[in-house]
């Protein structure tokens, strides 16, 4: 039985090797889309700090913000 797993009529290899790539690509891509959070978020805490209201104001002022802001509130 656990040889037809592994086989499935001579396609295991194909099979499992798509599987294993699969899993593989989202690792990295989990891996990669995490740096880039936490790098986001250096930045972020470098450019702002602790937020006090006078931050706060400018953050919200700014442009990009401003769009973040507005696509996020129809959640």
């Amino acid at each position: 039985m656990t040889n037809e797993i592994l086989f499935m009529n001579g396609y295991g290899v194909y099979v499992w090797s798509s599987f294993a790539f699969t899993l593989l690509s989202f690792v990295f891509l989990y891996i990669v889309i995490k740096t880039q959070h936490i790098k986001e978020k250096n930045k972020f805490i470098a450019k702002f700090g602790k937020l006090n209201s006078e931050r706060a104001a400018f953050a919200k002022s700014q442009s990009i913000n401003k769009e973040i802001l507005s696509n996020t509130q129809s959640i």
